[in-house]
């Protein structure tokens, strides 16, 4: 299950290796073991889990691979520092997300998609094929349906914005997936297009004005698109965030 799915319908069964990297992935990146401190030895954490060292073990190397931790020889597995976790991997976003969204999130996930997605648009304003931009239509045409859900327009939503980046052919430029699906988990979970045929329809013409520029091959017009696509959706979700907030904590 993607990140966006889980945030919206709920994270899925997952295998015994998987549940470990979870709960112990989750007290990492929220809090519950401090950064700098060690994990508990393998006899106890294969109790606690009921795994075998095998499954443990391969545990331990996934959260070495996301940098939450660090394995030192005579020393233990220790928590790494929160400036070291790759925070464009999926599942350390996604329990960043379970600590809470907040301004400081939905602020710096933004800032990442203005300093890159404009770049994508325009430079597939300058490269796409006649046939991508027939496809970037027809994904923007599928915004466009008064029966949406939550769920069913977020989708239609990323692949949209997934499509522009490998449209613009810039391979790092396709490799922030994880990144764009967790600011519209964001977005999404507290606020959505969905919520109104108005708002659908907003929603539809913001993404095809960013069609239009690219099939136009005009790059300014393309990233001016894009970049009011995304301001649009952080300033929904500001205020979906601060509605929901306690009149005193929304006045301090």
């Amino acid at each position: 299950m993607s990140l966006l799915q889980s945030t919206i319908a709920g994270r899925s069964l997952r295998t015994s290796h998987a549940q470990v990297v979870m709960v112990l992935g989750r007290e990492i990146v929220t809090g519950a073991r401090p950064e700098g401190s060690l994990l508990p030895g393998d006899a106890e954490l294969s109790a606690r889990f009921g795994v075998s060292r095998t499954v443990l073990r391969e545990a331990m190397k996934t959260l070495a691979a996301k940098r939450l931790v660090e394995p030192k020889a005579k020393v233990g597995t220790r928590v790494l520092n929160r400036s070291q976790w790759n925070f464009f991997d999926a599942d350390v976003l996604g329990w960043r997300f379970e600590s809470g969204v907040d301004d400081t999130l939905i602020a710096d996930l933004a800032e990442m998609r203005l300093a890159l997605e404009p770049a994508a648009a325009a430079m597939a304003a300058r490269r796409a094929s006649a046939e991508e931009i027939v496809e970037l239509y027809e994904i923007a045409g599928r915004l466009d349906n008064p029966a949406h859900t939550r769920e069913s327009i977020a989708k239609v939503d990323l692949e949209f914005h997934l499509a522009v980046a490998r449209v613009s052919r810039n391979p790092f430029m396709r490799s922030i997936s994880a990144l764009i699906e967790a600011a519209l988990a964001a977005s999404f979970q507290l606020s959505s297009p969905a919520s109104s045929t108005e708002k659908i329809a907003e929603c539809a013409g913001n993404h095809l004005r960013i069609v239009r520029a690219i099939a136009a091959r005009d790059e300014s017009a393309a990233r001016l698109a894009m970049e009011n696509v995304i301001h649009v959706g952080v300033d929904r979700t500001m205020t979906a965030l601060h509605a929901d907030m306690p009149l005193t904590n929304a006045q301090s």
